[in-house]
């Protein structure tokens, strides 16, 4: 437990079950209050467009304190051996295990991401990714010998890591997970749009013991604070994912420190189908639920469907009875395959498309500008 808004004593599960509360940020191996009273997130719940929770933001001036508190504890932490952080990063496997069902659920609130895939992919792909990095450390080379020369691998040493709200526990674990194990220390800004289910993240890495310092979490706008985690002179590499846009922002404000950036943004991947398809139905049915998958709202979704012109016609007849099939709803419900996207300004963006793509002289066949019925 610890001190929210008002005096409250609130958890980040709290927060998803109770409704409006507020959750601290982690510094130093602490819960602590911004330094600036009085900044909050308002978390959204996309699917009733109700605000369900209040979270501590953090300024610039708490970013700083979590850098300095990352850049204290990295002489100690880089020296720990394979054996401690294979034991560090178990612990926080079972920790996460034991929230896997909040955290899906955190997931489901804030971004309204369907239960059925926060349940089955979004919450386990964290431990999955655990898992991995863990069988990862327990064989890797951090020196080696190339011919006549020497390879020795070293922790970095701060890295700012900031993850966006789309896939919310693949993106903030496969970025801690690995700083963990290469025995860097770091600061994670999570997602203004999905910050309960990192505090839970947060929470497990308190339960397993993760020394001060390493881990620390400060929730806030990425605007506000992006910059300053990408420009800070102690942070030594910065990991972005996110548009284009925010990627060429984070590169920019890293460049006069010369730090190592690593960017994982926005695709537009296609979805190829010649007229030899064995089963055109199939293969075509099978992209359109991979690109509606999680709304459309996953950087690798095939959202684009390149075909051959013999059976161009056949195939656009085959995705519109699928887009139509698809069972839009209540995230929470377990037969809800689309959900809501993200937000209001996430609605508005994909409706300007949709606007722009008709102007231009796409022809709809699925949908329309407006929100479907129910």
């Amino acid at each position: 437990m610890r001190r929210g808004k008002g005096g409250l004593q609130v958890t980040a599960e709290e927060a998803i079950n109770y409704g409006t509360v507020a959750a601290s940020l982690y510094i130093d191996g602490r819960w602590v209050e911004p330094l600036e009273p009085g900044r909050w997130l308002t978390v959204v719940n996309p699917a009733t467009e109700e605000a369900v929770a209040q979270v501590a933001a953090g300024s610039r001036a708490d970013v700083d304190r979590a850098v300095q508190a990352a850049y204290r504890a990295f002489p100690s932490y880089s020296q720990t051996t394979r054996e401690e952080r294979l034991e560090l990063l178990q612990a926080l496997l079972a920790a996460y295990r034991r929230r896997l069902g909040k955290i899906a659920e955190a997931m489901t609130t804030e971004v309204g991401i369907p239960r059925s895939l926060s349940e089955s992919a979004q919450a386990p792909i964290g431990a999955r990714h655990l898992e991995t990095i863990i069988e990862v450390l327990k064989h890797y080379q951090f020196e080696e010998e190339l011919g006549t020369t020497q390879v020795i691998r070293e922790p970095i040493g701060v890295c700012s890591l900031i993850s966006p709200w789309n896939w919310p526990m693949n993106q903030v674990v496969v970025k801690v997970a690995p700083a963990l194990a290469a025995g860097c220390t770091m600061v994670l800004k999570p997602s203004q749009y999905s910050p309960l289910s990192a505090l839970l993240f947060a929470e497990a890495v308190e339960e397993a013991g993760v020394p001060a310092g390493v881990f620390n979490l400060v929730n806030g706008t990425g605007a506000e604070l992006g910059g300053v985690l990408a420009s800070h002179p102690l942070v030594d590499m910065v990991s972005v994912t996110g548009s284009t846009a925010v990627g060429g922002a984070v590169a920019k404000a890293a460049a006069p420190t010369i730090k190592r950036v690593s960017q994982e943004l926005g695709g537009k991947s296609a979805y190829i189908v010649f007229a030899d398809v064995p089963d055109l139905e199939k293969v075509v049915a099978a992209g359109v639920r991979g690109c509606m998958r999680n709304s459309g709202q996953t950087c690798n979704a095939p959202t684009r469907m390149l075909v051959e012109d013999s059976v161009y016609e056949e195939a656009v007849a085959i995705a519109a009875r699928t887009a139509e099939s698809l069972k839009l709803g209540d995230p929470r419900d377990p037969e809800t395959f689309l959900g809501p996207v993200a937000g209001r300004k996430q609605y508005e963006a994909v409706r300007s498309y949709i606007e722009s793509g008709i102007a231009e002289g796409a022809r709809l066949v699925a949908g329309g500008l407006e929100r479907p019925g129910g």
